[in-house]
C-alpha cells in the first residue's frame, strides 16, 4: 500500500540534532525513481526543481548522482524546509541551491520564480507523493507552474499512486484512497485522465507512464 506523511518528524522517525528528518519511503523508492530520471537527465545540463522535497533526502541523492545538474529543492512546511537545509549542509554538494518556500496552489509558485533570483527555463520538475495528500488546487497549480517554467525540451515527472480510467490499479491503492478521503475529502488518488486535462491546459502532454514498485507510477509530461 502507498504511504503518506503530512509532516515528517511527526511520524515517529528519528530527528537529527541539526534538523535532518528521515523518510522511510526514501530508502525504498530512491533507487527505482533515479533509474527513471537518469534516463532523461543523462548528458544534459540545466536546472531541475523538486516540488515538495519533504525531508530533502531525494534531492541530495539526485544531486550526488547528477553533478552537472543544478537542483532546486522546495517545500511549504517549515519543518521540511529546515530538514532540507540540514541535508543540504550535511551533503556539502555545490549543485544544490537553497530550498525555496513554494505554495503549489499558486500558479506563480513563489517570488523567486518571478523575480529572477530562482531558476527559469527548467530542464525538469520532479514531484513525488504530493498531489494525493493535497487539495485539487495544488495539482492545478503544479501543472500551471510547470507549464510556465519548463523549457521546450523540459519534463514534468510525477510520482505516486494513480487511477486509470476511473479505476484503481491495485486493491491496496483503493484501500489507501478510501483512507485518504475519509481523513480529508479534498484528498485522494488522482485519475490520470484528469491529470492529462490539466496538462493540456498548461501546454503539456503525457508522454509516458512508467510502472514502479508498490503499485506506484511515474507519469512523464512534456511539451505538446
Amino acid at each position: 500500500m502507498a504511504e503518506y506523511v503530512i509532516e515528517f518528524g511527526k511520524d515517529g522517525r528519528p530527528v537529527e540534532p541539526d534538523g535532518r528528518l528521515d523518510a522511510a519511503a526514501f530508502h525504498r523508492n530512491h533507487a527505482p525513481i533515479w533509474a527513471v530520471l537518469q534516463k532523461f537527465l543523462a548528458g544534459k545540463s540545466g536546472d531541475v526543481l523538486e516540488a515538495g522535497s519533504g525531508t530533502g533526502q531525494h534531492v541530495v541523492h539526485f544531486a550526488r548522482n547528477a553533478p552537472g545538474i543544478i537542483w532546486w529543492p522546495s517545500d511549504f512546511n517549515d519543518a521540511h524546509l529546515k530538514s532540507i537545509a540540514a541535508w543540504r549542509a550535511h551533503a556539502g554538494l555545490p549543485n544544490i541551491e537553497p530550498a525555496m518556500r513554494i505554495d503549489l496552489s499558486d500558479p506563480a509558485w513563489c517570488p523567486q520564480m518571478q523575480d529572477g533570483s530562482g531558476p527559469s527555463q527548467l530542464l525538469a520538475v520532479f514531484c513525488a507523493n504530493v498531489i494525493h495528500i493535497a487539495p485539487w488546487p495544488v495539482t492545478e497549480g503544479l501543472f500551471a507552474g510547470a507549464g510556465s517554467a519548463l523549457r521546450a525540451d523540459g519534463r514534468l515527472f510525477l510520482y505516486g499512486p494513480f487511477k486509470r480510467d476511473g479505476k484503481h490499479t491495485a486493491l491496496s491503492n483503493a484501500v489507501f484512497d478510501t483512507s485518504l478521503r475519509e481523513g480529508n475529502p479534498e484528498w485522494g488518488v488522482r485519475d490520470i485522465a484528469d491529470l492529462e486535462k490539466l496538462a493540456s491546459s498548461a501546454g503539456l502532454v503525457l508522454l509516458e507512464a512508467v510502472d514502479m514498485p508498490a503499485n506506484n507510477q511515474i507519469l512523464i509530461f512534456g511539451r505538446k
